[in-house]
């Protein structure tokens, strides 16, 4: 069917599809993933100066980084979303958390995303949360696109970093920019696609501004760089002769990634890779269903909640479902419907996110993000849609390893204690496990990592007034299982461990020390479920 026989509103979303790109950026902690973002937004002028998540003195925080516990410990705890134009496309960039302990919020944002920036530190290679993350790209087929960070300090050989992509992930990397100059001694960049000449760099005080980029001849190149030059020359040769060569369908496929090289923290190649956001990276498209089929860009609306945050603006205390449109035309005030419960939800309150500041949002189209404000109903994993029914495949839980009671310090403050956690819980900060021996003013936190304790107790102090204490206990597996079989447990005298229900959808999971008792179990146990959860380290989703 042409164009031109479809309603308006099916061209419209079709049309602006087109010009979107959403992408997250990913990495190992350290490898200076915020610092990055922060980048992408000033070269696209989105912000006009540059924070950094370990700067000098004074200079701002990193706008994707909001939440105060980001901001003193220097790290990523959560997911942000940075809207914001460049060219003639709307870029929608999901920040994620680098820390393994949530590698759950990472994997959420996975979800709702087109194309992946992959940052690897030039010193340390492919670390092991870079080695996760590929995979659950690969998995999900999502492409990737390399940017070999801080090359403006020492680091391994450029060649030797490309083998060791193509060695452990199997993928073809097809460098699209070359590093004049070895790392810590960073002379310039080439585009191998212009190879007849050099990008010079001069930098901004601190990094706070974009670098001043300069264009020179080849001749000049290498009259004034010498040897870094002919280096450079020779080895893009070398790649040219190893069909290491950008191709589009072999990087949508999944079969390569393109390659670029320089330094976030100074705004190095930053533009370079922008601009392969617009160039390279795919569009929406059609996304599968959880009944089968496919959704495409011009079907009615419909969108699906990957992240749940509550209390974003201290002055507000209000709570956000971050929503990706998935198609159609999302407009404020329309009345969709929840898939989940069949129930109609209102839009009246839909923002545009940049990090912590937001707007009013009239439209949105597929790719972007909508953050509907006082969304208490809505959970991580709905489906929203309008007039054609959808439900795309919900979000994994991941298996949790740590274990910890969670007591209000303050007696006098279950409410606002009952009310936090819960909360915590809906967002997918934590999981929350009860049992009627324990009582609700003493349930067991269950997390991926270690890390996500502190989220809860500095959260629970400071949005909820409700401090906490944590009583550690001494489990480290989980496993799925049914009434009976916790009740087996339960009242065993052979295993070590207990049962307790998953608050958020009332699922019995068995616990144990560790696996020898796990197996301890099953054995004394036989007729008794007991099923393996997906496991954060494992890298599959």
């Amino acid at each position: 069917m042409s164009t031109t026989t479809l309603p308006a509103v099916h061209v419209a979303a079709a049309e602006q599809a087109a010009r979107r790109r959403t992408f997250a950026v990913i990495s190992h902690p350290d490898a200076g993933k915020s610092t990055l973002t922060e980048a992408l937004a000033l070269h696209a002028r989105a912000i006009t100066e540059a924070g950094a998540v370990h700067g000098k003195t004074g200079r701002r925080s990193v706008a994707s980084d909001w939440m105060e516990m980001e901001r003193s410990r220097g790290i990523s705890v959560t997911s942000a979303v940075l809207q914001f134009a460049y060219r003639d496309c709307v870029l929608n960039l999901l920040d994620t958390p680098g820390h393994a302990d949530f590698s759950e919020d990472t994997y959420r944002v996975l979800a709702a995303v087109d194309c992946a920036i992959m940052l690897v530190d030039a010193a340390k290679g492919l670390e092991e949360q870079t080695r996760k993350l590929f995979d659950v790209c690969r998995h999900r087929g999502i492409p990737v696109i390399t940017f070999v960070n801080k090359w403006d300090r020492p680091g391994r050989d450029a060649l030797e970093l490309l083998d060791e992509i193509e060695r452990e992930f199997r993928l073809k990397p097809t460098p699209v920019t070359w590093p004049v100059g070895i790392a810590g001694h960073l002379r310039g960049l080439m585009d191998v696609r212009h190879p007849d000449r050099m990008l010079r760099y001069t930098r901004a005080p601190g990094g706070a501004h974009a670098a001043l980029e300069e264009t020179i001849t080849a001749d000049q190149a290498a009259d004034q760089e010498g040897a870094d030059w002919s280096q450079a020359v020779e080895e893009v040769e070398l790649l040219g002769a190893d069909a290491a060569v950008h191709e589009a369908d072999s990087f949508l496929a999944g079969r390569s990634t393109p390659v670029f090289f320089g330094a976030a923290m100074p705004n190095i190649g930053v533009r370079l890779l922008l601009d392969a956001v617009v160039d390279l990276a795919p569009p929406p498209a059609a996304r599968p269903l959880e009944t089968g089929g496919d959704r495409p860009v011009d079907a009615p609306f419909s969108g699906l909640v990957f992240k749940v945050q509550a209390n974003m603006d201290p002055s507000h205390r209000d709570r956000i479902a971050f929503l990706r449109v998935c198609s159609g035309v999302f407009r404020r005030g329309m009345t969709v419907t929840r898939a989940a419960s069949g129930k109609p939800f209102s839009t009246k309150y839909a923002h545009s996110v940049f990090g912590q500041d937001r707007s009013m949002v009239e439209t949105a189209y597929p790719g972007d993000v909508v953050g509907l404000v006082n969304a208490a109903s809505l959970r991580v994993g709905d489906t929203l849609y309008a007039e054609r029914p959808a439900e795309f495949p919900g979000m994994p839980t991941f298996a949790p390893e740590h274990f910890a009671v969670v007591r209000p310090v303050d007696i006098g403050r279950s409410k606002q204690f009952r009310r936090g956690i819960a909360q915590l819980d809906e967002e997918g900060v934590v999981q929350v496990l009860a049992s009627d021996l324990r009582g609700e003013q003493a349930p067991v936190l269950a997390a991926v990592g270690p890390m996500q304790f502190d989220v809860v107790i500095h959260r629970m102090e400071g949005e909820f007034a409700a401090p906490v204490r944590l009583e550690p206990l001494p489990y480290r597996l989980a496993r799925l299982t049914d009434a009976s079989g916790g009740e087996a447990l339960n009242r065993s005298r052979i295993v070590r461990g207990e049962s307790l229900v998953r608050s958020r959808d009332k699922a019995v999971l068995a616990l144990f020390p560790d696996r020898w008792q796990a197996n301890s179990f099953q054995r004394a146990f036989p007729d008794a479920l007991l099923e393996h959860l997906i496991a954060a380290h494992d890298g599959v989703v």
